[in-house]
């Protein structure tokens, strides 16, 4: 029990991924190519890589842009399973209503919209020796960007500092990353018919009970948040191949010789007219920008263009 690969694992994607408005218009959050992979296919390629075996996806929000990548998990050598959601059931429904699937006494959860590298292996470990019922992995705190969870010297969760909270003295604070070592306890009794947020409506009501039952695991793995669609260009571009490239591709694309582009992330069948001048801009699939159009920071999809 002391290895990651005989945990099952559970992706969270149901949400609408609104924060990433216009890019999930028309697909799920995790479907969204990221440096030309889906985010789906790079989250299951983190699992397959620690030799999990058995993955469950939760789904609501544009599943079939989802399942028309993952299948049956077949090209990861990996057993996928889906729990789909009648209504979005957040962070601790949707885990519990999950459990069926996940039929397991322990297991990791991922977040679907976050990529990292973390060692899986050593976070399971991590849990197993604290007897924690739940263990967050946790890069320090950049209070300015992210709510903060704070933690006693031993690394038990003591309470979430909110962004932008004024700190005096020198405590450490924790982001949490998106990937947890949970046992399946925690959720019992949590309700399957109405949506909640797991570390407000479950982990800080433990946290305060039962010391020590809720614990935080510092890491120094990578880190990337594809949360806004500023997030999506940063990251996208810091994963792609060539690491000196100013622009991201997908296939089929046309760009005229005279058009420029700089820092900019185009997905398929986009086709970029003479005169062209994109800066920060992300372009979605099936968009035809007219000859000598200029955008900045600027998101161009089919329906029409929003300023990031």
């Amino acid at each position: 029990m002391r290895n990651a690969s005989s945990w099952p694992a559970l992706i969270l994607a149901a949400g609408r991924g609104t924060r990433l408005a216009p890019l999930t218009a028309r697909r799920a959050k995790p479907s969204i190519p990221v440096a030309g992979r889906p985010l789906i296919a790079r989250i299951l390629d983190h699992l397959q890589d620690a030799g999990i075996r058995r993955v469950v996806i939760n789904l609501h929000a544009h599943a079939d842009s989802i399942t028309a990548i993952v299948g049956d998990g077949r090209p990861w050598n990996l057993h996928v399973s889906y729990s789909w959601e009648p209504a979005i059931l957040g962070s601790g429904g949707g885990p519990a209503w999950a459990l069926p699937l996940l039929a397991h006494d322990r297991f990791l959860i991922l977040n679907g919209d976050t990529l990292t590298d973390i060692d899986l292996h050593a976070l399971t470990a991590a849990h197993l020796h604290s007897g924690a019922a739940a263990t967050l992995a946790v890069t320090a705190a950049d209070i300015t960007r992210y709510n903060a969870l704070a933690a006693s010297d031993a690394g038990a969760l003591e309470g979430r500092v909110p962004r932008g909270t004024a700190v005096s003295g020198t405590r450490q604070l924790w982001h949490f990353v998106g990937v947890q070592a949970v046992n399946a306890s925690v959720f019992s009794g949590v309700s399957t018919r109405h949506p909640s947020d797991v570390l407000t409506d479950r982990y800080l009501p433990l946290a305060r009970q039962h010391p020590g039952s809720i614990r935080l695991w510092p890491t120094a793995a990578s880190f990337h948040d594809i949360g806004t669609p500023a997030e999506y260009l940063k990251t996208s571009l810091a994963l792609a191949s060539d690491q000196h490239a100013r622009l991201v591709q997908g296939a089929r694309c046309q760009i005229d010789a005279a058009a420029s582009l700089t820092d900019c992330v185009l997905w398929d069948d986009v086709h970029i007219g003479v005169g062209t001048v994109l800066s920060h801009c992300i372009v979605t699939s099936g968009v035809r920008v007219a000859p000598g159009m200029r955008y900045d920071r600027q998101v161009l999809t089919p329906d029409g263009v929003v300023p990031f």
